[in-house]
């Protein structure tokens, strides 16, 4: 499982014309999940999301946690932080993870970081997103469960 966490002010996410998440300040996070992903996974990299330090306390070092600031998250599935460039110029997905069950682990996600924080937006799983930003700092920090659960 990857996150890639952009710390933000503010993030939105338009489908079909009609924005379906926006949030202020906190956390664009998009969700990439692997074929051997699980919810025993998804807990641990929720609970590291959520404890991340990367908002500026009143001496200016990262030392603030999400619910400290009382941010917000935009959740976004990105089945793409699985590509695979290794060989040719065209890339692979064979290690994400299959639709029904990469939703089901997307929804969950969404539900265990629903239980910790209070505004907690999303995207729409498979469709055609547009995201917009603005990156606070630039701040983006990458999680991946193949180095912190090592």
């Amino acid at each position: 499982m990857r996150f890639l966490i952009q710390r933000v002010r503010p993030a939105e996410v338009i489908v079909a014309g009609s924005v379906v998440g926006h949030i202020e300040h906190g956390f664009l996070v998009f969700v990439g999940i692997s074929q051997t992903d699980t919810e025993q996974i998804a807990d641990k990299m929720v609970k590291k999301l959520i404890g991340l330090r990367i908002f500026e306390d009143a001496e200016g070092k990262t030392n603030l946690d999400i619910k400290t600031v009382a941010g917000s998250l935009l959740v976004v599935s990105q089945f793409t932080l699985y590509a695979d460039c290794k060989k040719g110029n065209r890339p692979s997905f064979t290690h994400a993870g299959a639709p029904d069950k990469a939703n089901a682990l997307y929804e969950y996600i969404l539900q265990l970081c629903r239980k910790e924080i209070p505004i907690v937006e999303s995207g729409v799983f498979g469709a055609d997103m547009k995201v917009s930003l603005t990156n606070d700092g630039p701040f983006t920090v990458i999680l991946d469960s193949d180095e912190i659960l090592a």
